[in-house]
């Protein structure tokens, strides 16, 4: 095999939950010549970033910034830096991701306690109030959009009841973030950890995250500067440090505040993409953003039940940005997902555990949000179907998706007559 030639890689309609299609704009942003970590012109760009991290976050908080890794490097760093050894730990799961909460919290000395709800429905609040009342934790750690089945789950008033409670609420909105509404200030949010693959239009390798003073001060109780860099005003902590060094919140907000203390060198290229991802949020205005997305959720939709599919999941509990799809019986699910990519170059995703075979899942998330996407994935998913004898209506899922649009821009342009 000759491992000397350049690397090509297949272009790519990429409909899955994660990662979407980066956004060129964001290419572009990460060509762009490297400078020191400590440079004035790229300090300038790390606090540009947290400013339109706070406006994506809808939060006040003084820390939001990125966590260097995939978005779990995130959702491990809140998790490291907030659990005392012993503390309790409340994990509602609905999905795959609430055991990986479970998981890191279990690595970090916690002593968890679960709620779990069948896969492709949520809780209720009152459910998961009743449940903090009997458990009394110390912290609840939750997931807002459960890309394995598809689901989101409401979180204001549990936000509210864990304030009421003196309660800590770690949220992961991994999927939502950028997509759908995060209120972290509003519904009272201690911490919120997001991705850049998914809505964000960013590649994975940063984790953006926010978390608020209440939950600093916890993380500050531990803070243990690097020997090797201390100096004699660090104090050391008085409760047990921090487990993890990389993941240490109190050691990180120092780096990305004005003391730039080193911690690590960081991705610069990667923090030009969560910059350049993070301004066309902002730009395009969060509103219209969350309009974008529900606008081609119900051109998708559409045409997935024109063609005779029905969704796994539907009504308020459904994730804007994931749509779930029973697969027809006797189709081979992963045999579906491969012609698609073999023969169209599109790409649409399994589902995990209990899931997986039984629905196909569907992200139209960020740059990967767009008309053409939405015709293009319900085109070639109704030809395949086809020519694996699935009992579908042929030539209706454009169709139907098409006439959406058509009916929308109609509309819109009467309006602005």
């Amino acid at each position: 095999m000759d491992y000397h030639h350049e690397i090509q890689p297949p272009l790519r309609t990429i409909m899955t939950p994660g990662p979407v299609e980066a956004d060129p704009r964001v290419l572009r942003a990460m060509s762009t010549p490297v400078v020191g970590q400590f440079d004035p012109a790229f300090t300038n760009i790390m606090n540009e970033t947290m400013e339109l991290l706070r406006r994506i976050f809808q939060t006040e908080n003084e820390w939001a910034f990125p966590v260097d890794g995939t978005s779990r490097s995130g959702i491990e760093a809140v998790l490291a830096s907030a659990i005392h050894p012993g503390d309790s730990v409340l994990v509602p799961i609905y999905g795959r991701f609430g055991y990986l909460l479970t998981e890191i919290a279990e690595r970090y000395g916690a002593e968890i306690h679960t709620l779990e709800k069948e896969w492709g429905t949520v809780f209720s609040p009152e459910e998961i109030i009743e449940e903090m009342d009997r458990v009394q934790p110390d912290i609840v750690a939750m997931v807002h959009g459960e890309t394995s089945t598809g689901c989101i789950q409401p979180l204001k008033e549990i936000g509210h009841a864990c304030r009421a409670r003196g309660i800590y609420i770690v949220v992961d909105a991994v999927a939502t973030i950028g997509g759908v509404p995060v209120k972290t200030d509003e519904w009272c949010l201690d911490a919120v950890i997001g991705g850049t693959q998914k809505c964000f239009s960013v590649p994975s390798g940063m984790a953006p995250l926010t978390y608020n003073e209440r939950l600093g001060r916890r993380f500050q109780a531990r803070k243990k500067v690097e020997r090797g860099i201390a100096t004699e005003a660090d104090k050391q902590p008085e409760a047990p440090m921090i487990r993890s060094n990389y993941f240490d919140l109190s050691q990180l907000q120092d780096y990305w505040g004005p003391r730039r203390l080193n911690h690590h060198t960081e991705a610069t290229s990667m923090v030009y993409a969560l910059h350049e991802g993070a301004r066309l949020i902002v730009n395009e205005g969060l509103e219209a953003r969350f309009a974008r997305h529900r606008y081609h959720e119900e051109a998708l939709t559409a045409g997935l039940k024109a063609m005779g599919l029905s969704l796994f999941v539907e009504g308020e509990s459904k994730l804007p940005v994931v749509t779930c799809i029973n697969v027809p019986e006797d189709i081979d699910a992963d045999e579906v997902r491969k012609i698609l990519l073999g023969q169209f170059g599109i790409e649409i995703a399994s589902s995990f555990g209990p899931l997986h075979g039984k629905i196909w899942r569907i992200g139209s998330m960020g740059y990967s949000c767009r008309k053409e996407n939405v015709l293009a994935v319900l085109g070639a998913l109704e030809s395949v179907l086809l020519y694996a004898g699935a009992p579908v209506n042929p030539g209706t899922s454009q169709q139907a998706a098409l006439s959406f649009y058509m009916q929308k821009e109609d509309t819109k342009a009467a309006a602005e007559v």
